[in-house]
């Protein structure tokens, strides 16, 4: 027998799991302690816009510098483990971290990989987004044995956007008027090396140039030479990555992946 207690039933809506982030992404979150919820999402979307781009498998590091503490801008995406070997920053003193970058005085952050050792012969990347001006000549990204081995990213208004992967033959120089945006440097090919800014092309060297690396740690915020920081930039940071090289397609997805990034942070320039 069916008792009726004269309650009707109301519509309710039916409970929906939210979806979960990416693995990796959500190593990343974890491991940084990431608690904001556009934050989390901010990464997560960059996750998948890289791998749905076919970029993620060529990186080597991917710093978001999302949290606006040093604690959390230390992690390497790509890796999320708080060693040396997984390429996470340590920074030197003279760092102004915020929600919206890391802006380095007389300062630099080790990344811990030393180009020789850890970049494919002949191809290579190394992307920066700076969201404030530099005038004079710096290096915001960049390591350098000798005039035969330096691997870096020259950006200034004064000295334009220079991109060297190997030897000094192998620079390609720009002009600039604006040093904010994203800047990549990328070698395909011993004859086929191209810089970018914000998804454009900049500069191609065809040039048949061997390369070889540098022998010293990369640093962000300056360059590594041969030990000793020098050429500091004043720019603040939003985005760093090193890896393999990038295709013209690739560059300009990047781009828009990381454009993406900065503006669901509130952050874009």
């Amino acid at each position: 027998m069916i008792l009726s207690l004269g309650i009707t039933p109301k519509n309710y809506a039916p409970l929906v799991a939210a979806a979960a982030n990416d693995t990796d992404a959500q190593a990343f979150i974890d491991a940084a302690g990431i608690t904001d919820a556009t934050q989390q999402s901010a990464v997560n979307q960059l996750v998948l816009d890289l791998k749905s781009a076919n970029i993620w498998n060529k990186m080597k590091a991917i710093y978001p510098i999302v949290g606006g503490t040093a604690s959390l801008h230390k992690w390497n995406l790509k890796d999320p483990q708080d060693t040396n070997a997984a390429y996470r920053l340590s920074f030197s003193t003279g760092w102004t971290h915020a929600s919206t970058g890391m802006t380095p005085s007389n300062a630099f952050a080790d990344t811990f990989l030393i180009p020789n050792v850890s970049l494919t012969s002949n191809s290579n990347h190394f992307s920066i987004y700076t969201r404030t001006n530099q005038t004079t000549n710096a290096v915001p990204l960049g390591s350098y044995t000798d005039s035969n081995r330096l691997n870096q990213l020259n950006i200034s208004t004064g000295t334009g956007l220079v991109y060297y992967t190997g030897p000094t033959s192998t620079e390609l120089l720009s002009t600039l008027t604006d040093s904010k945006g994203f800047f990549i440097g990328t070698t395909r090919a011993n004859n086929d090396r191209k810089t970018f800014r914000n998804g454009v092309e900049q500069k191609s060297l065809t040039t048949l140039v061997n390369t070889n690396y540098s022998t010293f740690k990369m640093y962000v915020g300056a360059r590594n030479t041969a030990g000793s920081a020098a050429n500091y930039t004043v720019q603040q940071i939003g985005f760093a990555s090193i890896g393999d090289g990038l295709t013209d397609t690739e560059a300009s997805n990047f781009y828009t992946a990381v454009q993406n990034y900065q503006t669901t942070l509130g952050r874009n320039v």
